[in-house]
């Protein structure tokens, strides 16, 4: 029943998507959202009835579904079962036409009446949906029904949901890496809401350039859809980072794999985009490449769809083989070629835009930012996508590894450092040397002294860190001075005045805070990468070891029996570099689950404000056992730098108020600041 209701409920959310389509084309030219209330009301319903039925098919451990039987068993916890809906191929695609569902619903109600660019832009998100159900509908359908069972999993389905089911004793269960931490059950839905969430703004650029409406309008319309999905999708990209360095058990949190920078690649181009939008909403400049980054943006999010549920790489975040791939492909073809077959059709339609006054500017550094963006993505992608070309022209096998992307990034990142701090701070259309010597030189100063005493008194002779500890208090420096004589030229009090000014352009001091989070994050990947200390001991119980100041004394073995797994590990002491104070005991470990053929090791991690020393089981025995000793520095930064960038997205989408008459000190302070962070509303 279960399976013939949720198939039920794809083919109506997939002829819904159809009518979104249809409807939204028809009445495209007269605005009339009204005709598209009952289809997008519809789909909406649909989705979110496929999705309950898969989950209610999940926690009633229902094995004669195929999906259920393969990624869920009757001893997986809660958290994980509830978390299976998007686990694998085919309910991670379930969860995806669900989002992409509610953001259709959600844009139909802001568009207004005679709203032509709202309604066709519908219209093209009903495309994408249609794709996206009918893809459910065929090759990835959730509710295929087990036709030939083991006793553990299904062997064989049939997507015929009256066929004879035969359902096994128990489910083969998630894949274990999936259920070894709790962050696994959030780190894919945010990622899944910022994907998803840029099919907004490419739905209206699309229209946009159909309906030949070639100002600011799309972009103000789509303004804090972008950011609702550059947020969720840097929340996932954190998260995954953590998820990384908490169970994986290398050390790291970012190793370049091919669908780690499937992720970020979007993620560079919307940051470019997000930036260069500023632009043209002020000055008028930038058009043309503002659709360019849509759907540059939105593709990349395609093609890293492609990357994970493809099977065309290996990794420890993508799917296995599926027939999905061929699907995915010929979707990102179709986007790629039918949207800047558009562009070129209207391009010598766009109105030229005004050139620059100067390049030293806050539009100039904003396009120079926008430059070192797309060479960071085109950087990426070309590493990311060689061996995969190279394997499938020619069957050779290549690489490209972490060194190269390691000696490719750094400079880059380097650079975007320096343009955040000075652009942050610089006035529009010229910025004269003493204005921005003005706003600057404390920033200087600070940055010189930071990095002197890191040599002098913290010994670091690494040239990338150093540099990267200037770089980082010029900018943290000139965010705050800037911040403070801003709060100075009102005639209130400080903190009545601090809240005004945040309060009166939370679009631009939204991106400061976000500038701070990407400051802070360069620092603790810095030190982290550059100052860490990494050795491998052997043990026997009672023994102890010094690694990075730290003794680490082996106590005891422990051994358990969980329901869902079996745990081996041991018990360690973390202590001073004396061997005297007891800092921390932890337990790293190796689990193992029931039906998987290898053993999960689980690192264990005592996160202190300067280091993190992180323990993971080498290999060994009981009696004696070897353990990989990491010594992180300032890695705490990373994580709460990265909440700190979200936390600035977020403030950046704190509507304006409704601006009153003010005098004209005020304009002149907060005029020159408004519109140069990641948002200008």
């Amino acid at each position: 029943m279960i399976a013939f209701a949720g198939y039920l409920a794809i083919f109506v959310a997939l002829g819904a998507s159809a009518a979104v389509t249809v409807q939204g084309i028809r009445y495209a030219r007269s605005g009339d959202a009204t005709k598209l209330k009952a289809p997008v009301t519809i789909l909406l319903a649909a989705a979110v009835a496929a999705f309950l039925l898969l989950e209610i098919g999940i926690l009633s451990s229902d094995f004669s579904i195929a999906y259920i039987a393969n990624n869920t068993a009757t001893t997986t916890p809660f958290l994980f079962l509830f978390a299976a809906a998007w686990a694998a191929l085919e309910g991670s695609i379930v969860l995806w036409g669900l989002v992409l569902a509610a953001f259709i619903w959600l844009v139909w109600r802001g568009v207004g009446k005679e709203d032509g660019l709202g309604v066709l832009a519908l219209a093209v998100m009903g495309g994408i949906a249609v794709f996206w159900f009918g893809l459910m509908a065929t090759a990835g359908n959730p509710f295929a029904v087990c036709t030939s069972a083991a006793s553990i999993g299904c062997t064989d389905s049939s997507w015929w949901p009256f066929v004879e089911a035969v359902a096994p004793l128990d489910g083969r269960g998630p894949n274990p890496l999936l259920q070894n931490h709790f962050m696994m059950a959030v780190h894919p839905p945010l990622l899944y809401i910022g994907y998803v969430g840029f099919t907004v703004p490419f739905g209206f650029a699309i229209a946009a350039l159909i309906r030949r409406d070639f100002g600011r309008t799309w972009l103000d319309r789509t303004h804090r859809w972008s950011l609702i999905a550059w947020v969720f999708l840097t929340g996932g990209i954190l998260i995954g980072g953590w998820w990384s360095y908490e169970v994986l058990g290398w050390g790291g949190f970012w190793a370049w794999d091919p669908v780690e920078n499937a992720s970020f690649l979007p993620w560079l181009t919307a940051t470019a985009f997000i930036h260069s939008a500023i632009v043209q909403r002020r000055r008028g400049m930038l058009q043309a490449w503002n659709f360019i980054l849509v759907i540059a943006t939105f593709a990349l999010t395609i093609l890293g769809t492609f990357i994970t549920r493809s099977g065309v790489i290996a990794s420890v975040h993508a799917f296995s083989q599926s027939v999905v791939g061929p699907a995915l492909l010929a979707l990102l073809a179709v986007i790629v070629i039918g949207s800047l077959g558009l562009f070129v059709w209207r391009s010598a339609e766009i109105a030229q835009a005004p050139r620059l006054d100067s390049l030293s500017s806050r539009e100039g550094y904003i396009l120079a930012n926008n430059l070192l963006l797309t060479v960071f993505a085109f950087t990426v992608l070309f590493g990311t996508m060689y061996p995969l070309v190279v394997e499938a022209a020619s069957g050779d096998e290549v690489a490209v590894g972490r060194p190269f992307f390691d000696r490719a990034s750094i400079p880059l990142a380097l650079l975007l450092l320096l343009i955040l701090g000075i652009g942050s701070i610089s006035p529009w259309r010229v910025a004269k040397p003493k204005v921005l010597w003005e706003r600057l030189r404390l920033a200087t100063v600070v940055g010189l002294i930071s990095g002197a005493l890191a040599v002098v008194v913290g010994g670091i002779d690494s040239n990338a860190v150093v540099v990267t500890i200037v770089l980082t208090f010029f900018v943290l420096t000139a965010i705050v001075d800037r911040f403070v004589n801003v709060v100075r030229s009102r005639p209130e009090s400080a903190p009545s005045a601090a809240v005004k000014v945040l309060r009166n352009e939370p679009g631009y001091w939204g991106g400061q805070i976000a500038h701070v989070g990407v400051a802070l994050m360069a620092l603790a990947i810095a030190t982290t990468g550059g100052l860490a200390v990494r050795d491998t001991i052997a043990l026997a119980p009672g023994e102890t070891a010094v690694v990075g100041g730290y003794c680490v004394r082996y106590l005891e073995p422990v051994s358990r029996v969980e329901p869902n797994r079996t745990v081996s590990g041991v018990l360690v002491e973390v202590l001073d570099g004396s061997c005297s104070k007891v800092i921390d005991t932890l337990e790293p470990r190796v689990n193992t689950y029931p039906g998987a053929s290898q053993p999960i090791g689980t690192p264990a991690v005592s996160t202190g404000f300067v280091n993190d020393v992180y323990l993971a089981v080498a290999g060994g025995s009981a009696e004696r056992i070897e353990l990989n000793v990491f010594v992180f520095p300032l890695q705490w930064l990373l994580w709460a730098g990265g909440f700190v960038v979200i936390f600035g997205g977020l403030f950046a989408m704190i509507p304006k108020p409704n601006r009153q008459h003010r005098t004209s000190e005020e304009g002149t302070a907060e005029e020159e600041t408004v519109e140069s962070g990641v948002t200008d509303e």
